[in-house]
């Protein structure tokens, strides 16, 4: 073989592989390097993730607001470090707090309108997206529902939205300081699935993501129901169904460009 030749493919070589690298890093810096600003709201654990420049909007900077946030485990960088990254780049912040096993109760929902007012008074925007995962849907739908002209969109991703398909009812009555019967007198008052006008009279959109193989939080007794009572209310909403989708940790969940967009769509309007 011609060694002038060979000494051409050798840098193209090099010059790929760095380039593949390169491409990696970057990657990994959206999941391994987020800088959460930690602090204590009361007696209960806070998170901001700002980004390097924030936008700005007429009711103040961008957020997203997501939820649960569990003994500061979540969200995770490997998990939601992908969203984050492009939320940032569009200058859209991200915040939590730590309500424990709330299931949506009033004092879940209280800690929750205190984070609200610190974020507003600190020119965080008055109309934040919310991002519920899981049984986070139970805490902002719950939330949501008391304050629906400070929501600009609800996104979710396989969120519980009816109190007796998940956690069921005698596992979440002590946390609404209930008797599992007394919860079920006044489960409207209580079940996102119950509490959809308000949300659909201020014109709320929504976006969820389920899988048609969910066990735990099964698609049709949470998001098909949501969206069946929401489309009665003339509410805009979107189920986008995942084939296969379970309740787990799969890069589809968090790496959907379709719930982002939906996010940097309502969050900038």
């Amino acid at each position: 073989m011609d060694e002038g030749k060979t000494m051409k493919k050798k840098p193209i070589a090099v010059l790929a592989v760095v380039t593949l690298l390169v491409l990696a890093s970057w990657g990994l810096a959206g999941q391994d390097e987020l800088q959460f600003e930690r602090y204590e709201l009361g007696e209960h654990h806070a998170f901001l993730l700002a980004p390097s420049e924030s936008a700005k909007t007429e009711h103040g900077k961008p957020w997203v607001w997501y939820a649960p946030t569990f003994h500061q485990k979540l969200p995770s960088p490997r998990d939601e470090g992908w969203m984050i990254q492009r939320l940032h780049a569009k200058g859209i912040a991200v915040a939590g707090i730590d309500v424990g096993e709330s299931y949506g109760s009033p004092t879940g929902r209280a800690v929750f309108q205190q984070l609200y007012e610190h974020m507003v008074a600190k020119g965080y925007s008055t109309k934040p997206v919310l991002l519920a995962r899981s049984r986070g849907g139970l805490m902002l739908y719950n939330w949501a529902a008391e304050h629906p002209d400070c929501v600009a969109g609800v996104a979710g991703i396989y969120p519980v939205c009816n109190l007796e398909s998940y956690p069921g009812l005698k596992k979440a009555a002590p946390a609404y300081e209930m008797t599992p019967d007394e919860l079920k007198e006044n489960l409207a008052k209580h079940n996102p699935i119950d509490r959809l006008a308000p949300l659909a009279k201020a014109k709320v959109p929504i976006y969820h993501l389920h899988g048609d193989k969910d066990g735990l939080v099964p698609n049709h007794k949470n998001s098909a129901i949501l969206a069946e009572r929401y489309k009665a209310l003339d509410g805009t909403v979107t189920i986008e169904i995942i084939p296969g989708g379970g309740h787990d940790t799969k890069r589809h969940w968090f790496e959907s460009q379709t719930l982002t967009d939906f996010m940097i769509e309502q969050a900038l309007r």
